[in-house]
């Protein structure tokens, strides 16, 4: 997870989400103004294609900041690992 260049954020993709990224993770660096989980998932969403599709505000994804469940309000900092995957169901 801190073996990225520490400006870099990890993001790991889960389930639904590596299938259709097509990558399970990736090292980005987003701009400064990415602080928040709600603000990465808008940066990433407009990449357009498949991530406007699937980080749309309608669709269910989940994200994890250093293996801990976020809210859209939590902080992310440079060399965090960040998951995204839908919410889990169960039967």
């Amino acid at each position: 997870m801190r073996d990225n260049p520490v400006d870099a954020l990890t993001l790991v993709y889960l389930a639904r989400l590596r299938d259709a990224f097509g990558a399970s993770t990736e090292t980005i660096r987003p701009p400064s103004t990415v602080t928040t989980v709600a603000a990465l998932r808008e940066h990433l969403a407009a990449r357009g294609g498949v991530f406007a599709v699937e980080l749309a505000p309608s669709r269910a994804v989940r994200f994890a900041v250093n293996h801990e469940i976020a809210s859209p309000q939590a902080i992310v900092r440079p060399g965090d690992e960040v998951a995204l995957f839908p919410p889990v169901t169960g039967g």
